[in-house]
């Protein structure tokens, strides 16, 4: 791909320059927010989600890869440009420009992953910034980390973010989504060119006590008629109580036979003790264990009736035969019977003799289905450990900078190159460093991307900070962009580049209509 740079060169001393005013933005650029967990007590919910089962949510989280590899041909040059003056937004502390020069590059503790649900129904996790606002609580990752674009559903469901995150580990706590904000054009129409979006998160939390019991007596010796009433029960556990970890499964209610089949009900089958039962024979063969041989007897003689010298049977409303031709040894081999009509020692099988010929019979009923809940109860203590950007600090942010401008990138990349090698685990913070250059990407609606060179395969990727003016001082910087994909320019089957949408007075707006909101704590 032919990359499109600035004419000419960039002084270090205009990349160090002091914040202009901001461009004039209208609100009209934002989406309507929407809420991620709107109350305390909903907020609390979701922290006991990925806390509970000894953190099973969160470690078996995958990264997520939704729109994260593109085909080299959909990466080509663009048309990203100013649409005013440069200018920053500061972050918590002063910066002194880093460069990749240093030995060592010292991490931003800002950094980490959100964790959320896919439209999948599994748990998955991107990479994620804290980013400076007034009330320390704002969040920065890809648009699609945040909105569904798979199930077209508004949000991904328990989103939450975990600055520092390890295998387990939440060492500065986890932070539960309250609102998320996002461009006006990423969220009617999933323009490419505005993916990203700013999160407000309540206070963070640690857990102090975890315990967990089985589901109530009131659920968990009751069956519900229906799947419907099952799902009311279980929606009512969950708003009665902190964490719910289990399902909703369907059971066999043998003591009812469905005579119009439905959607509720289950075709079975059964023994001639059930069978008896379901013609309506009596109630009293279903309770012998072991039932005599005139037991057996009796019923086969019954069930001979039915077929009325034929081998078609006439039966009750759901209810069914399934008759087979079979071998004379077969036919003789059955434990119970005679000549006529022998039964196998399961009691599964008829087999009956009629013009020459042997035939072995078995027997279907169309039972209700009941729905059980099965599952625990897991209820969490949870502390306050304060504002996100008072435990991390937090990005400042960079709008309509030049092209060409040398970024750090931040984040968790995952999974394999095209050529199958596993470059990257996912489990730990990377970093990549170069300068932008125009891009684009057709298949994502997207025509005024930047890129950098980096080798970051996209799972894990997605939503990793791009960092202008980082200082390995301070570890902090001036967010510049978010990684939305990545791709194999050249055809050597190996990740070779990453594209963001290039920040600019819209992205401002956005950013300074959500960084107005307070969050407030959960406990």
């Amino acid at each position: 791909m032919k990359r499109t740079l600035a004419l000419g060169g960039i002084a270090a001393g205009l990349l160090a320059a002091a914040a202009v005013a901001a461009p004039a933005q209208a609100d009209s650029d934002v989406a309507p927010p929407v809420n991620l967990a709107n109350t305390n007590f909903a907020a609390k919910q979701v922290a006991a989600f990925w806390y509970g089962q000894g953190k099973a949510n969160l470690i078996n989280a995958t990264p997520y890869n939704v729109e994260t590899t593109l085909p080299t041909k959909h990466v080509s040059t663009g048309g990203a440009s100013a649409d005013s003056k440069a200018g920053v937004v500061g972050s918590s502390g002063d910066q002194k420009a880093a460069t990749a020069n240093l030995k060592n590059i010292n991490l931003p503790k800002t950094t980490g992953k959100v964790f959320f649900i896919g439209a999948d129904n599994k748990p998955h996790w991107c990479s994620a910034t804290s980013v400076q606002s007034q009330w320390k609580n704002l969040v920065a990752t890809a648009g699609h980390c945040v909105y569904d674009t798979v199930s077209n559903k508004a949000t991904l469901d328990k989103w939450v973010f975990i600055p520092g995150y390890y295998q387990g580990k939440t060492p500065w706590g986890i932070y539960v989504g309250k609102t998320a904000y996002t461009h006006y054009d990423f969220d009617n129409y999933e323009d490419g060119d505005r993916n990203y979006a700013f999160v407000t998160v309540y206070n963070g939390v640690q857990v102090t006590d975890v315990a967990v019991d089985k589901v109530k007596n009131w659920v968990d010796n009751r069956k519900f008629e229906t799947k419907a009433d099952a799902e009311k029960a279980r929606k009512e556990l969950e708003l009665k109580t902190t964490g719910w970890a289990g399902e909703i499964k369907p059971v066999v209610d043998y003591r009812t036979v469905v005579r119009n089949r439905h959607d509720e009900s289950q075709k079975e089958y059964v023994n001639i003790l059930w069978w008896a039962y379901a013609q309506g024979w009596g109630d009293n063969y279903t309770t012998l264990s072991s039932p005599s041989e005139q037991d057996i007897k009796d019923i086969a003689s019954k069930i001979n009736t039915q077929r009325g010298g034929t081998t078609e049977f006439k039966v009750s409303r759901g209810t069914g035969v399934t008759v087979t031709r079979v071998s004379k040894e077969e036919f003789n081999g059955a434990k119970y019977g005679d000549d006529e009509i022998r039964v196998s020692a399961d009691y599964k099988t008829v087999y009956f003799a009629y013009n020459n010929g042997w035939y072995k019979v078995t027997f279907w009923v169309n039972f209700d289905i009941d729905y059980i809940l099965k599952g625990k109860i897991v209820d969490i203590a949870l502390k306050d450990v304060g504002t996100l950007g008072a435990n991390v600090g937090g990005q400042g942010l960079a709008y309509n900078q030049k092209i060409g401008t040398s970024v750090f990138v931040f984040g968790y990349p995952s999974g394999s190159h095209p050529d199958g090698n596993y470059a990257f685990t996912g489990k730990t913070l990377k970093w990549a460093y170069g300068k932008t250059f125009k891009a684009a990407a057709p298949a994502l609606k997207a025509e005024e991307l930047v890129g950098i060179k980096s080798s970051f395969t996209g799972e894990g990727s997605i939503g990793s900070s791009w960092l202008y003016r980082y200082s390995n001082t301070k570890r902090l910087g001036y967010l510049n962009g978010v990684t939305i994909a990545v791709s194999d320019t050249d055809g050597n089957k190996r990740i070779d580049t990453s594209v963001s949408p290039y920040f600019d007075g819209e992205t401002l707006a956005v950013y300074q209509y959500a960084a107005k909101f307070a969050s407030g704590k959960i406990v």
